[in-house]
């Protein structure tokens, strides 16, 4: 197996040799090959960390530690994420409509800081389209056992004043598949999208998921940006609190780019590690207003980081940034440290 030692000296400089996006295809391209191919599966196993199981929004995870929205927006490759070991992944974000994202080049390494940017603009296939991908899945019997969400988004050619209606679309060609369904109102990368945050834009629509979310009812989770005053976020939570929202992900991607080099002049959302203690201080924060329980998202890079977010109030996390600069490797190396804390 291929330790994150060995990934960071061999794999690592292969991949960043490539453009951001190919790089991200291709390897998104072999996990989808190996996804139908149950040999390659088995070797994907022996990256598997040890059961650390939980219980949250009612739903069995083997370990806390999930694949964040962004990585497989289509849902390509669930099989092989199983196989890697995450306790759970988060596919999207899914849009209503089809649509391509925003004009290439749309992400950026910062490798000194160990960071992306991205402005990708929620590039996807649509609802439709991922869930007839999801349904052959289903039927020919290879789904995942661990927990799936699907997270969702505004379409961009949708005025905010029709928001509400968009989601409400998404979500009900999608809910069928999804353990848990993330409205993602947070992204930097659509114009407009973080107003819906605000506490009125915000509770008209999670009153119309609300209404659409019938039984079997599926957890409601909100997307946060880590840029939120404390009075919108606390805003945010009372909303989210007395519209029977299951919990939240915490956090999206910075705009705040004042850790890396002032000439940089790229635009769009940060992670990586400069987003950890931004988003850390969020879910410490969510954790001392509210008891809705969280994910907690950014930076999480080794146990250390992991073990931050859990212990500043967050049930479960996820990775990302962290998967592309340390491999899948990590999980293991994460998982087994937290469960001898």
């Amino acid at each position: 197996m291929i330790g994150p030692a060995a990934y960071e000296r061999l794999v690592r400089p292969l991949l960043f040799s490539l453009d951001p996006e190919k790089a991200h295809h291709l390897a998104l391209a072999s996990l989808r090959a190996a996804s139908a191919f149950p040999p390659l599966l088995a070797t994907l196993r022996r990256f598997q960390p040890p059961l650390q199981p939980s219980k949250v929004f009612g739903l069995d995870f083997p370990n806390p530690l999930g694949l964040a929205a962004g990585f497989d927006k289509n849902g390509v490759a669930l099989p092989a994420w199983e196989a890697l070991g995450f306790g759970f992944v988060e596919i999207g974000t899914v849009t209503a409509k089809a649509q391509p994202g925003n004009p290439k080049p749309r992400i950026f390494r910062h490798p000194e800081q160990q960071a992306l940017i991205n402005r990708l603009g929620f590039n996807n296939e649509g609802a439709d389209a991922v869930a007839a991908r999801l349904g052959k899945l289903r039927a020919s019997g290879r789904w995942p056992k661990i927990p799936i969400g699907i997270n969702i988004g505004k379409s961009r050619g949708t005025e905010l004043a029709l928001a509400a209606d968009d989601y409400a679309y998404s979500f009900r060609r999608l809910r069928d598949f999804a353990d848990y369904v993330v409205l993602n109102v947070s992204s930097p990368n659509t114009a407009g999208l973080r107003s819906l945050q605000n506490e009125q834009e915000l509770r008209a629509l999670l009153q119309q998921i609300s209404a659409e979310n019938n039984a079997p009812s599926r957890p409601i989770l909100v997307k946060i940006a880590p840029d939120l005053s404390s009075f919108e976020l606390g805003s945010l939570l009372v909303a989210c609190e007395e519209n029977g929202i299951a919990g939240i992900v915490a956090t999206n991607t910075t705009l705040d780019h004042s850790a890396l080099p002032a000439a940089h002049g790229q635009t769009g959302g940060l992670s990586g590690r400069p987003l950890r203690e931004k988003s850390t201080a969020t879910v410490r924060t969510i954790r001392a207003r509210s008891a809705l329980p969280i994910i907690g998202v950014g930076g999480i890079f080794d146990a250390a980081s992991a073990r931050e977010k859990l212990e500043a109030g967050a049930e479960l996390v996820q990775v990302y940034t962290g998967f592309i600069y340390r491999g899948p490797a990590m999980l293991k190396a994460i998982v087994s440290s937290l469960g001898t804390a």
